[in-house]
């Protein structure tokens, strides 16, 4: 869109005295304006880059009226390609004073000349300089004077000046010399004339932020009604206050295409193509296609038709539901961007409702909750938060701040342990709390008395930074290798080593007062599926050099090649994992649970004097793990209960008591979603076991004893 359209002309002082900080300027520079693949500017923008106080002067003024040297022109104003890019490694030698106000004149002739009157868009001057440097004179008039005509000027031209004071290394910021102050009051001047911005820069990290992004047009989330009531409603617009710079995403190029063939785009397109199972050779039309869920172990198929009907239908309105106290709405409960509530621009009835509530709300330290659907026939409905702003500069209508709250499936509570439920020695003395509060003190980033560190304004992402270094990198050399990170980074993602030697003292007395010790974790081995198979450190060297030339390595493909159909009696738990490892039919996990919980039946069945009793409770742990991995819980807790009314009070009381003894209980939904019981009910369930099995077992005759008399 041509309103979104940028034209930018960076002004970048290359004098002696600016020398030293030049390298993070350009490291700015390539980072804001996305010079290789257009990341932050689109097709049509355009950008022209300026050098100024150097030893060559080349500008359209100097060969038409005389004067502006010094100055530079190394790119006209054209659309960012890899030429920028050269341009910003090629920096001419700076070796004179420079002149700021000659080269804002140089770049708005650049501008006029190039865009016609009243052209649309965004038109910025970018100025970087140390104004260390003295004014020229003028020939006729004071600088002042000089400095007014020049902003009007770009009123007229609809120009926006970023004027970047460098001040890195200066040990007293507030004593600047007499020059600065006057070219910094210069500076100062075109913001009450003209549209323009000024910010100094006194670290390279804050220096590396300065250049911004290109400026993009904001658009409406929503224009309607905001009903307050079923009978009265307020005319607002909803726009967004910040959003998330997302991480450029890359797209496929081929060169398979001419050379010659300027209308060729290179873009590679993806298609996608649905085979049939039974024919890999036949496509499946999207008529015949059906989308599914999986639900367990199965997959429930949805037509389009039903899954329709199954939308929930909304309408596209704001619905105010009512006012909480401020102190009602913690901040954590914030998600996502915020956005802004203004009343509808010349609608005077809606200025002044939406003003008299705002001012009204923060009187009365209250916010609003309010319901929103941004558009028709949105999947969603947002719950939210307006906090009154209530406007302190002329000409600008009060509001809202907009924030998105959690509903009650959303919100996720983390509780900790206070120190008070602990003993007494393992609370923290007062030795120890005063070291912790020293060491919060000391290592604050913004100190009442300085100036606050990292500013989000200021401070650039370094994920992004040196993505683009990397991209400008492999723009002049194809083989070039990721380049190592910026000292001007070093700021942003480690600590100050300053900040770190003055608080050395709260730091040591911290660690004094806190020893660590290390955990050392004991190396687990790789899972087996024989819990029978004979320790390695068992078996004589001889055996297993022979074993191995034999057998071969283990895999789980030799497993599978076995091809094992059901649980046996002989290894139960290697076939039961062995059948719910396999993939190639939906049948194998039924089965392998049948099979293990006919087996346990068998070994119970079967046992005198406890004999299976260890096989058995190996089978349960193996068929418990089984069930919650595969997702069926109520398996499980069907046959635990059955297994409790067939063991408990009888002949298997004895296993029983080792079954809880082993703590072996139902299968929550802490475990699976899908469980019918619950954490509390899952532990009622064994201490009700624990229970029953204390009081005295009943008298049963063991009928292999009377076998084995009769047998006599």
């Amino acid at each position: 869109m041509a309103r979104n359209k940028e034209t930018l002309v960076v002004l970048l002082d290359a004098s002696v005295i600016m020398r030293p900080h030049l390298h993070v300027a350009l490291q700015s520079l390539m980072s804001a304006t996305g010079v290789v693949v257009q990341l932050m500017f689109n097709k049509a923008d355009e950008v022209g880059l300026v050098f100024f106080g150097v030893a060559d002067t080349k500008n359209d003024l100097n060969k038409e009226l005389g004067g502006y040297e010094n100055v530079v022109v190394s790119r006209p104003i054209a659309i960012v390609d890899e030429d920028l890019s050269k341009c910003l490694e090629d920096v001419p030698e700076g070796t004179v004073a420079s002149d700021f106000l000659d080269a804002i004149v140089v770049g708005i002739d650049m501008i006029v000349k190039k865009l016609a009157q009243g052209k649309k868009g965004n038109i910025r001057l970018s100025l970087i300089t140390t104004t260390e440097n003295s004014i020229r004179d003028p020939d006729t008039g004071t600088v002042e004077e000089q400095v007014d005509n020049i902003a009007k000027q770009m009123s007229e031209q609809c120009i926006k000046l970023e004027a970047t004071i460098v001040r890195i290394g200066q040990q007293t910021p507030f004593l600047d010399s007499k020059t600065q102050q006057k070219n910094e009051a210069l500076l100062r001047r075109f913001e009450s004339q003209a549209q323009a911005e000024v910010s100094i820069m006194e670290s390279s990290m804050s220096l590396l932020g300065a250049m911004k992004p290109r400026n993009v047009t904001p658009t409406t989330l929503y224009r309607g009604d905001l009903e307050l009531t079923p009978s009265m409603t307020v005319k607002v617009w909803v726009y967004k206050k910040t959003a998330q710079e997302k991480f450029p995403t890359l797209k496929k190029f081929s060169d398979n295409a001419p050379a010659s063939d300027v209308h060729a785009t290179r873009e590679v397109k993806m298609d996608t193509d649905y085979k049939s199972v039974d024919n890999p050779d036949i496509s499946v039309p999207p008529e015949q296609r059906t989308k599914a869920y999986r639900y367990g172990r199965n997959y429930v198929p949805i037509s389009t038709e039903l899954m329709e009907t199954l939308k929930f239908k909304t309408e596209k309105g704001l619905k105010l539901i009512g006012f909480v106290p401020v102190s009602a709405m913690r901040r954590h409960y914030y998600m996502k961007e915020a956005n802004m509530f203004v009343p509808e621009p010349g609608h005077t009835k809606s200025i002044l409702a939406v003003s008299a509530l705002a001012r009204a709300m923060d009187a009365s330290h209250q916010v609003a909750l309010v319901r929103c659907v941004w558009r028709q026939g949105q999947n969603n409905v947002v719950l939210g938060v307006l906090t009154p702003y209530v406007a302190t500069q002329l000409n600008r209508a009060d509001g809202f701040y907009f924030n998105i709250i959690p509903f009650a499936d959303d919100i996720r509570e983390y509780p900790f342990t206070s120190f008070n439920t602990l003993p007494e020695a393992l609370q923290p003395s007062e030795v120890q709390q005063k070291a912790a509060d020293n060491l919060v003190h000391m290592l604050d980033l913004a100190p009442a008395e300085n100036r606050e560190m990292l500013q989000p304004d200021g401070t650039m992402n370094p994920i992004l930074q040196r993505y683009y270094n990397f991209l400008h990198a492999r723009a002049l050399n194809s083989e070039a290798d990721v380049p190592p990170i910026d000292e001007a980074l070093h700021s942003i993602v480690e600590p100050d080593p300053e900040l770190l030697s003055e608080n050395s003292f709260a730091i040591q007395q911290f660690c004094t007062q806190f020893p660590l010790t290390p955990n050392f974790q004991k190396e687990k081995g790789r899972k087996r599926f024989w819990r029978e198979r004979v320790k390695d450190e068992e078996v004589p060297l001889e055996i297993k050099d022979e074993a191995a030339m034999d057998v071969g390595p283990i895999s789980f493909s030799s497993l599978v090649s076995k091809q094992v159909e059901e649980v046996g009696i002989t290894n139960p738990v290697q076939d039961f994992e062995v059948l719910l490892a396999r993939r190639d039919s939906s049948e194998w996990v039924p089965k392998a649970l049948q099979g293990m919980k006919k087996i346990i039946d068998d070994l119970l069945d079967s046992a005198y004097s406890g004999n299976t009793y260890e096989k058995a409770l190996s089978c349960l742990c193996a068929l418990r793990s089984g069930c919650v991995v595969q997702q069926e819980p109520l398996e499980f807790n069907i046959f635990l209960r059955k297994l409790a009314t067939k063991c408990q009070g009888k002949r298997l009381n004895d296993f029983w008591e080792r079954v809880v003894r082993e703590m072996i209980t139902l299968i929550s939904r802490d475990e699976a979603p899908d469980s019918d019981v619950g954490s509390e009910e899952a532990a009622a369930f064994l201490t009700s076991q624990r229970e029953a099995l204390q009081e005295e077992p009943q008298d049963e005759i063991d009928e292999m004893e009377l076998l084995l008399g009769e047998a006599i």
